[in-house]
């Protein structure tokens, strides 16, 4: 997956917005004021791209045990979240579905009244 495939997917969320919370390096994306989805655009310079992805614990692991470029969360919690290496062994449809899995957590994380909200501003 390349930068503007990954960027334009995690914008297509419903409610997704993009941030630099921490530094100009960190692009982040949130629904309803929560991280989903992080990355460093440094990484993706120097061809190493990689992304952090919230994921429920056990399917974290049943993914880490499967699939090398699948490690614990670096500088998140190792338990909920994975970072995944994009240099190209995963598949796009699997790291698509990985986002959806993790936009999905945070997004029903929310308040009803904060999804309401994010549902009635996409119709």
């Amino acid at each position: 997956m390349n930068l503007e495939t990954y960027y334009e997917y995690c914008l297509s969320k419903k409610g997704a917005s993009e941030h630099f919370p921490f530094d100009e390096d960190t692009l982040v994306f949130k629904v309803g004021g929560k991280m989903f989805a992080l990355s460093s655009l440094l990484q993706w310079e120097k061809n190493e791209p990689s992304v952090n992805l919230k994921c429920d614990p056990e399917r974290a692991q049943e993914l880490r045990a499967e699939y090398d470029d699948i490690k614990p969360g670096f500088h998140m919690s190792k338990v909920h979240w994975n970072t995944i290496a994009l240099n190209g062994s995963l598949s796009n449809t699997l790291i698509k579905e990985l986002i959806d899995h993790s936009y999905e957590l945070v997004f029903k994380s929310l308040t009803k009244k904060i999804q309401n909200e994010i549902i009635e501003l996409e119709n």
